[in-house]
């Protein structure tokens, strides 16, 4: 495929041919982005929409499904992923910079919490199924001494929002492993770094969906 060039401050970016200009590509790439993205809301969407109608009808239930989560935990992994937005966000701000070394880092330790965040959701997952907190009807009633019979709704609502969000944590994290390797390899700079920032786009949604799931699941009982 036949590639035109951009070039400015000793850098040059190879554009595919059926873009006008290096600024074509970037504002087109940027519109898929944020397009993907809107799919990725609608699904979440869909699910905080289930979650307010039930939670309207079992209340209660709900408030007890709630008191099993620990929110001191939540807490920390909602501190751990704003902390990581903001070195997503550095590491697109070095970049055009023309800072590689300093967006590595950045990128870097974007993915390390996105490794923190996971490893506290699993120790939150492996001490909820010791104590038989299962979603559906695999919610130990008896063992876990539910006063509402339906508890296992509750507890089906969150592994399937969290553990759908944990899966979008991974993706992320790998994708931002990609774009660290690139950048180490110096393929971006201040005239191109579009994957980097639709990664951050994505990266960004990911931190905000959390922001709504800790209150809903965690506080709002």
């Amino acid at each position: 495929m036949s590639t035109d060039s951009h070039s400015a401050h000793g850098h040059e970016h190879h554009f595919a041919h059926h873009f006008r200009s290096a600024e074509h590509e970037y504002l087109t790439s940027k519109e898929g982005i944020w397009l993907f993205m809107v799919t990725e809301i609608l699904m979440f969407g869909g699910l905080f929409v289930g979650y307010s109608i039930f939670h309207n009808i079992y209340p209660e239930m709900f408030a007890e499904g709630a008191k099993s989560l620990d929110w001191k935990m939540g807490f920390t992994n909602t501190l751990v992923l704003i902390f990581s937005s903001l070195t997503m966000a550095l590491g697109i701000y070095f970049l055009q910079k023309n800072q590689a070394k300093k967006a590595a880092m950045s990128l870097a330790i974007t993915i390390l919490c996105g490794a923190i965040f996971m490893v506290i959701k699993y120790f939150e997952y492996t001490h909820k199924f010791h104590l038989g907190l299962f979603p559906g009807r695999f919610l130990d009633v008896a063992k876990v001494g539910a006063q509402h019979a339906n508890l296992g709704m509750y507890f089906g609502f969150y592994y399937c929002m969290t553990g759908l969000h944990g899966i979008h944590v991974l993706l992320g994290m790998g994708l931002i492993s990609w774009v660290l390797f690139r950048t180490v390899r110096g393929d971006f700079n201040s005239n191109y770094y579009t994957a980097v920032e639709g990664v951050g786009i994505f990266w960004h949604i990911v931190d905000l969906i959390w922001i709504f799931l800790f209150p809903l699941l965690y506080l709002v009982g």
